[in-house]
Protein backbone atom coordinates (compact mmCIF):
# COMPACT_ATOMS: atom_id res chain seq x y z
CA UNK A 1 0.00 0.00 0.00
CA UNK A 2 1.12 3.55 -0.46
CA UNK A 3 -0.03 7.00 1.04
CA UNK A 4 0.90 10.53 0.21
CA UNK A 5 3.39 11.77 2.69
CA UNK A 6 2.44 14.29 4.93
CA UNK A 7 3.57 18.09 3.92
CA UNK A 8 4.26 20.62 5.73
CA UNK A 9 3.35 23.09 2.70
CA UNK A 10 0.15 22.20 2.51
CA UNK A 11 -2.43 23.70 4.33
CA UNK A 12 -3.82 20.95 6.52
CA UNK A 13 -3.53 17.32 6.09
CA UNK A 14 -7.01 15.14 6.07
CA UNK A 15 -8.07 12.30 7.41
CA UNK A 16 -8.84 9.78 6.01
CA UNK A 17 -5.82 9.70 3.84
CA UNK A 18 -6.13 7.72 0.37
CA UNK A 19 -4.28 4.87 2.65
CA UNK A 20 -2.01 3.85 5.32
CA UNK A 21 1.36 2.25 4.35
CA UNK A 22 1.99 -0.55 6.56
CA UNK A 23 1.09 -4.58 7.32
CA UNK A 24 -0.32 -6.63 10.20
CA UNK A 25 -1.43 -3.97 12.03
CA UNK A 26 1.46 -1.90 12.05
CA UNK A 27 1.68 1.18 10.04
CA UNK A 28 5.37 2.37 8.53
CA UNK A 29 6.40 2.35 5.10
CA UNK A 30 10.19 3.53 6.48
CA UNK A 31 13.25 1.51 4.98
CA UNK A 32 13.64 -0.33 8.39
CA UNK A 33 9.64 -1.27 8.53
CA UNK A 34 10.00 -2.69 5.15
CA UNK A 35 13.03 -4.75 6.43
CA UNK A 36 10.89 -6.20 9.27
CA UNK A 37 8.06 -6.84 7.68
CA UNK A 38 10.41 -8.86 5.14
CA UNK A 39 11.54 -10.48 8.03
CA UNK A 40 8.74 -11.62 9.42
CA UNK A 41 7.39 -12.91 5.85
CA UNK A 42 10.65 -14.87 5.45
CA UNK A 43 10.54 -16.72 9.40
CA UNK A 44 6.73 -16.61 10.09
CA UNK A 45 6.02 -19.84 8.86
CA UNK A 46 9.02 -21.74 9.98
CA UNK A 47 9.78 -20.67 13.39
CA UNK A 48 8.94 -23.00 16.47
CA UNK A 49 11.17 -20.09 19.05
CA UNK A 50 11.99 -16.21 18.46
CA UNK A 51 13.16 -13.61 20.70
CA UNK A 52 11.83 -9.82 19.97
CA UNK A 53 14.55 -7.17 20.97
CA UNK A 54 13.11 -3.55 21.40
CA UNK A 55 12.69 -0.33 23.26
CA UNK A 56 9.57 0.50 25.35
CA UNK A 57 6.54 0.90 23.47
CA UNK A 58 8.02 -0.25 19.88
CA UNK A 59 5.33 -2.70 19.08
CA UNK A 60 6.77 -5.75 20.37
CA UNK A 61 3.29 -7.73 20.93
CA UNK A 62 2.00 -6.70 17.19
CA UNK A 63 5.02 -8.05 15.87
CA UNK A 64 4.43 -11.48 18.27
CA UNK A 65 1.11 -11.81 16.45
CA UNK A 66 2.10 -11.17 13.28
CA UNK A 67 4.62 -14.19 13.72
CA UNK A 68 1.67 -16.46 14.96
CA UNK A 69 -0.69 -15.15 11.76
CA UNK A 70 2.47 -16.11 9.74
CA UNK A 71 2.67 -19.12 10.85
CA UNK A 72 0.55 -22.55 10.93
CA UNK A 73 -0.74 -22.46 13.73
CA UNK A 74 -2.30 -19.23 12.89
CA UNK A 75 -5.65 -20.90 13.60
CA UNK A 76 -4.74 -21.80 17.04
CA UNK A 77 -5.16 -19.59 19.80
CA UNK A 78 -2.55 -16.55 20.34
CA UNK A 79 -1.80 -16.56 24.13
CA UNK A 80 0.17 -13.60 26.52
CA UNK A 81 1.93 -13.62 29.18
CA UNK A 82 3.59 -10.66 31.27
CA UNK A 83 6.82 -12.31 32.82
CA UNK A 84 7.57 -9.31 34.71
CA UNK A 85 3.78 -8.95 36.45
CA UNK A 86 3.57 -12.23 38.21
CA UNK A 87 5.56 -12.85 41.64
CA UNK A 88 7.48 -15.63 41.65
CA UNK A 89 5.75 -18.19 43.36
CA UNK A 90 2.89 -17.62 40.92
CA UNK A 91 4.75 -17.20 37.80
CA UNK A 92 4.95 -21.41 37.54
CA UNK A 93 1.39 -22.19 38.35
CA UNK A 94 0.39 -19.47 35.80
CA UNK A 95 3.04 -20.58 32.88
CA UNK A 96 2.81 -24.07 33.16
CA UNK A 97 -0.43 -25.17 35.47
CA UNK A 98 -0.50 -27.33 39.00
CA UNK A 99 -2.56 -29.54 40.41
CA UNK A 100 -4.55 -29.56 43.35
CA UNK A 101 -2.98 -29.85 46.46
CA UNK A 102 0.11 -28.57 44.57
CA UNK A 103 0.45 -25.65 47.42
CA UNK A 104 -1.60 -23.84 49.75
CA UNK A 105 -5.22 -22.33 47.45
CA UNK A 106 -4.69 -25.14 45.13
CA UNK A 107 -8.30 -26.16 45.20
CA UNK A 108 -8.32 -27.97 42.24
CA UNK A 109 -6.13 -28.96 38.83
CA UNK A 110 -5.89 -26.29 36.71
CA UNK A 111 -3.94 -25.90 33.12
CA UNK A 112 -1.07 -23.28 32.71
CA UNK A 113 -0.62 -20.75 29.64
CA UNK A 114 1.41 -23.13 27.79
CA UNK A 115 -1.15 -25.58 27.45
CA UNK A 116 -3.90 -23.05 26.52
CA UNK A 117 -1.71 -21.90 23.73
CA UNK A 118 -1.48 -25.65 22.40
CA UNK A 119 -1.65 -25.78 18.62
CA UNK A 120 -0.67 -21.53 18.72
CA UNK A 121 1.73 -19.14 19.99
CA UNK A 122 2.38 -18.40 23.22
CA UNK A 123 3.82 -14.49 23.81
CA UNK A 124 6.01 -13.98 27.08
CA UNK A 125 7.09 -10.35 27.53
CA UNK A 126 9.93 -8.81 29.31
CA UNK A 127 10.86 -12.45 29.53
CA UNK A 128 14.21 -10.75 30.68
CA UNK A 129 12.67 -10.18 34.57
CA UNK A 130 11.81 -13.90 34.41
CA UNK A 131 13.56 -15.33 37.67
CA UNK A 132 16.10 -18.25 37.11
CA UNK A 133 14.43 -20.97 38.52
CA UNK A 134 11.43 -20.74 35.91
CA UNK A 135 14.01 -20.07 33.49
CA UNK A 136 15.50 -23.74 33.72
CA UNK A 137 11.99 -25.33 33.75
CA UNK A 138 10.55 -23.05 30.72
CA UNK A 139 14.10 -24.23 28.80
CA UNK A 140 13.12 -28.15 29.41
CA UNK A 141 9.88 -27.52 27.89
CA UNK A 142 10.90 -25.64 25.01
CA UNK A 143 13.68 -28.16 24.21
CA UNK A 144 11.48 -31.85 25.22
CA UNK A 145 7.92 -29.83 24.05
CA UNK A 146 5.97 -31.36 26.82
CA UNK A 147 5.07 -29.65 29.94
CA UNK A 148 4.43 -31.19 33.58
CA UNK A 149 2.43 -28.95 35.79
CA UNK A 150 3.64 -28.06 39.41
CA UNK A 151 2.70 -31.15 41.51
CA UNK A 152 2.33 -33.58 39.00
CA UNK A 153 5.03 -36.37 37.55
CA UNK A 154 2.90 -36.59 34.20
CA UNK A 155 4.37 -34.48 31.42
CA UNK A 156 1.96 -33.35 28.52
CA UNK A 157 3.06 -33.19 24.95
CA UNK A 158 2.30 -29.91 23.54
CA UNK A 159 2.76 -28.02 19.86
CA UNK A 160 3.20 -24.21 21.26
CA UNK A 161 5.50 -22.26 19.21
CA UNK A 162 7.18 -19.32 22.25
CA UNK A 163 7.83 -16.08 21.28
CA UNK A 164 9.73 -13.54 24.01
CA UNK A 165 10.23 -10.10 23.94
CA UNK A 166 12.58 -8.09 26.14
CA UNK A 167 13.44 -4.15 26.14
CA UNK A 168 17.56 -5.91 27.75
CA UNK A 169 19.99 -6.55 25.74
CA UNK A 170 20.35 -10.34 27.26
CA UNK A 171 23.30 -11.14 26.10
CA UNK A 172 25.44 -9.19 29.04
CA UNK A 173 22.64 -10.38 31.37
CA UNK A 174 23.74 -13.89 30.62
CA UNK A 175 27.00 -13.24 30.87
CA UNK A 176 26.84 -11.93 34.36
CA UNK A 177 24.53 -14.83 35.30
CA UNK A 178 21.31 -13.02 35.83
CA UNK A 179 20.07 -15.06 32.30
CA UNK A 180 20.21 -18.59 31.37
CA UNK A 181 23.02 -18.69 28.45
CA UNK A 182 21.36 -21.95 27.42
CA UNK A 183 17.88 -19.90 27.35
CA UNK A 184 18.80 -17.37 25.53
CA UNK A 185 20.50 -19.59 22.54
CA UNK A 186 17.48 -21.77 22.86
CA UNK A 187 15.01 -18.49 22.34
CA UNK A 188 17.47 -16.63 19.67
CA UNK A 189 17.39 -18.34 17.29
CA UNK A 190 15.22 -16.21 15.48
CA UNK A 191 16.22 -12.98 17.17
CA UNK A 192 14.04 -9.52 15.61
CA UNK A 193 15.40 -6.07 16.53
CA UNK A 194 12.52 -3.72 16.24
CA UNK A 195 13.78 -0.20 15.95
CA UNK A 196 12.72 2.83 17.53
CA UNK A 197 10.46 5.39 16.49
CA UNK A 198 13.05 8.10 16.40
CA UNK A 199 15.02 5.93 13.72
CA UNK A 200 12.08 5.80 11.46
CA UNK A 201 10.68 9.42 11.81
CA UNK A 202 8.89 8.94 8.15
CA UNK A 203 7.01 7.27 9.80
CA UNK A 204 5.55 9.90 12.64
CA UNK A 205 3.38 11.12 10.22
CA UNK A 206 1.43 8.26 9.02
CA UNK A 207 0.79 6.93 12.05
CA UNK A 208 -0.39 10.02 13.46
CA UNK A 209 -2.66 10.25 10.61
CA UNK A 210 -3.62 6.35 12.22
CA UNK A 211 -4.21 7.30 15.69
CA UNK A 212 -5.99 10.67 14.69
CA UNK A 213 -8.75 8.49 13.34
CA UNK A 214 -8.76 6.23 15.52
CA UNK A 215 -9.75 8.46 18.55
CA UNK A 216 -11.39 10.93 16.98
CA UNK A 217 -14.13 7.87 16.22
CA UNK A 218 -13.71 6.61 19.55
CA UNK A 219 -14.33 9.70 21.70
CA UNK A 220 -16.73 10.67 18.84
CA UNK A 221 -14.92 14.04 17.73
CA UNK A 222 -14.94 15.89 14.42
CA UNK A 223 -11.61 16.38 14.14
CA UNK A 224 -10.21 14.64 10.95
CA UNK A 225 -7.15 17.44 10.20
CA UNK A 226 -3.59 17.76 11.46
CA UNK A 227 -2.34 21.47 11.10
CA UNK A 228 1.25 21.42 10.18
CA UNK A 229 3.20 22.99 13.00
CA UNK A 230 1.67 20.56 15.36
CA UNK A 231 2.54 17.82 12.65
CA UNK A 232 6.32 19.50 12.41
CA UNK A 233 6.18 19.72 16.31
CA UNK A 234 5.83 15.83 16.67
CA UNK A 235 7.94 14.91 13.92
CA UNK A 236 11.19 16.98 15.64
CA UNK A 237 10.34 15.02 18.80
CA UNK A 238 12.84 12.60 20.18
CA UNK A 239 10.07 10.00 21.27
CA UNK A 240 11.67 8.10 24.02
CA UNK A 241 8.44 5.82 24.77
CA UNK A 242 8.10 5.60 21.12
CA UNK A 243 4.78 4.29 19.14
CA UNK A 244 2.97 3.70 22.48
CA UNK A 245 3.88 7.46 23.29
CA UNK A 246 2.73 8.64 20.46
CA UNK A 247 -0.47 6.99 20.32
CA UNK A 248 -1.06 8.64 23.95
CA UNK A 249 -0.13 12.13 22.61
CA UNK A 250 -2.61 11.85 20.34
CA UNK A 251 -5.23 10.57 22.47
CA UNK A 252 -4.88 13.17 24.76
CA UNK A 253 -4.80 15.87 21.69
CA UNK A 254 -7.92 14.90 19.78
CA UNK A 255 -9.68 14.81 23.11
CA UNK A 256 -8.53 18.89 23.78
CA UNK A 257 -9.30 19.64 19.71
CA UNK A 258 -12.01 21.86 18.87
CA UNK A 259 -14.08 21.64 15.23
CA UNK A 260 -11.94 19.78 12.65
CA UNK A 261 -8.07 20.88 13.27
CA UNK A 262 -6.05 19.32 15.94
CA UNK A 263 -3.65 22.73 16.37
CA UNK A 264 -0.26 22.43 17.82
CA UNK A 265 -2.04 24.40 21.28
CA UNK A 266 -3.53 20.61 21.08
CA UNK A 267 -0.31 19.08 21.71
CA UNK A 268 0.97 18.51 25.46
CA UNK A 269 5.01 20.09 25.25
CA UNK A 270 7.54 17.96 23.27
CA UNK A 271 10.60 17.78 23.36
CA UNK A 272 12.44 18.63 20.30
CA UNK A 273 15.31 17.06 18.80
CA UNK A 274 18.50 18.52 19.15
CA UNK A 275 22.06 18.57 17.85
CA UNK A 276 24.95 17.81 20.37
CA UNK A 277 26.78 19.60 22.28
CA UNK A 278 29.48 20.87 21.47
CA UNK A 279 31.86 18.23 22.11
CA UNK A 280 30.48 16.78 19.13
CA UNK A 281 29.32 14.04 21.36
CA UNK A 282 25.98 11.96 20.70
CA UNK A 283 24.83 8.75 21.78
CA UNK A 284 22.62 8.57 18.29
CA UNK A 285 24.26 10.40 15.53
CA UNK A 286 22.03 8.65 13.23
CA UNK A 287 19.70 11.41 14.01
CA UNK A 288 21.93 14.46 12.66
CA UNK A 289 21.82 14.87 8.65
CA UNK A 290 25.21 14.53 7.49
CA UNK A 291 25.94 18.39 7.28
CA UNK A 292 24.86 18.67 10.84
CA UNK A 293 27.85 16.20 11.31
CA UNK A 294 30.72 18.17 9.58
CA UNK A 295 29.49 21.81 10.94
CA UNK A 296 30.09 20.45 14.57
CA UNK A 297 33.07 18.80 13.87
CA UNK A 298 34.78 21.81 12.02
CA UNK A 299 33.18 23.91 15.25
CA UNK A 300 34.90 21.10 17.29
CA UNK A 301 38.32 21.38 15.38
CA UNK A 302 38.17 24.80 15.55
CA UNK A 303 38.07 25.74 19.09
CA UNK A 304 40.22 23.16 19.88
CA UNK A 305 42.75 24.62 17.49
CA UNK A 306 42.14 27.97 19.24
CA UNK A 307 41.13 29.11 16.03
CA UNK A 308 44.44 28.48 14.05
CA UNK A 309 42.67 27.73 10.77
CA UNK A 310 45.87 26.08 9.60
CA UNK A 311 46.51 23.41 12.32
CA UNK A 312 42.62 23.02 12.04
CA UNK A 313 42.78 22.56 8.16
CA UNK A 314 46.02 19.63 9.16
CA UNK A 315 44.00 18.10 11.65
CA UNK A 316 40.54 17.71 9.38
CA UNK A 317 43.02 16.88 6.51
CA UNK A 318 41.99 19.36 3.63
CA UNK A 319 43.40 22.54 2.69
CA UNK A 320 43.09 26.11 4.71
CA UNK A 321 41.18 27.32 1.34
CA UNK A 322 38.66 24.43 1.60
CA UNK A 323 38.53 24.78 5.30
CA UNK A 324 37.79 28.43 4.09
CA UNK A 325 34.97 27.53 1.76
CA UNK A 326 33.49 25.15 4.53
CA UNK A 327 33.00 27.88 6.87
CA UNK A 328 31.52 30.25 4.62
CA UNK A 329 29.29 27.25 3.61
CA UNK A 330 27.89 26.14 7.08
CA UNK A 331 28.06 30.14 8.28
CA UNK A 332 30.77 29.22 11.03
CA UNK A 333 32.30 32.33 12.46
CA UNK A 334 35.60 33.07 10.77
CA UNK A 335 37.04 35.01 13.17
CA UNK A 336 37.92 32.65 16.53
CA UNK A 337 40.30 33.70 19.49
CA UNK A 338 43.14 32.51 18.20
CA UNK A 339 46.54 32.53 19.94
CA UNK A 340 48.37 35.19 19.13
CA UNK A 341 51.97 33.63 18.24
CA UNK A 342 49.54 31.12 16.14
CA UNK A 343 48.52 33.74 14.12
CA UNK A 344 51.71 36.07 13.70
CA UNK A 345 53.54 33.00 12.53
CA UNK A 346 51.02 30.90 10.51
CA UNK A 347 48.44 33.44 9.11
Amino acid sequence: MSATPYSPSAAMHPWPAPSLPGRYGMVGASTSMHRLFAQLERIGPHFRTALIAGETGTGKELVARALHDLSPGAAGPFITCNTSALVETLLESELFGHTKGAFTGAVSDRAGLFESANKGTLFLDEIGEMPLSAQAKLLRVLQHHEVQRVGSTQARKLEVRVVAATNRDLRPLSALGQFRQDLYYRISMVEIQLPSLRMRPDDIAPLAEHFLAQYAAQYGKAVRWIAPDAMDAMEQHTWPGNVRELENVLGNAVMQAQGETLALADLPPLQPRLLPAATGATDDPGLLRLQDVVHRHVQLVLERCSGNKLRAAELLGISRSTLYRMLDAHALPMAFPERSQAVSAQG
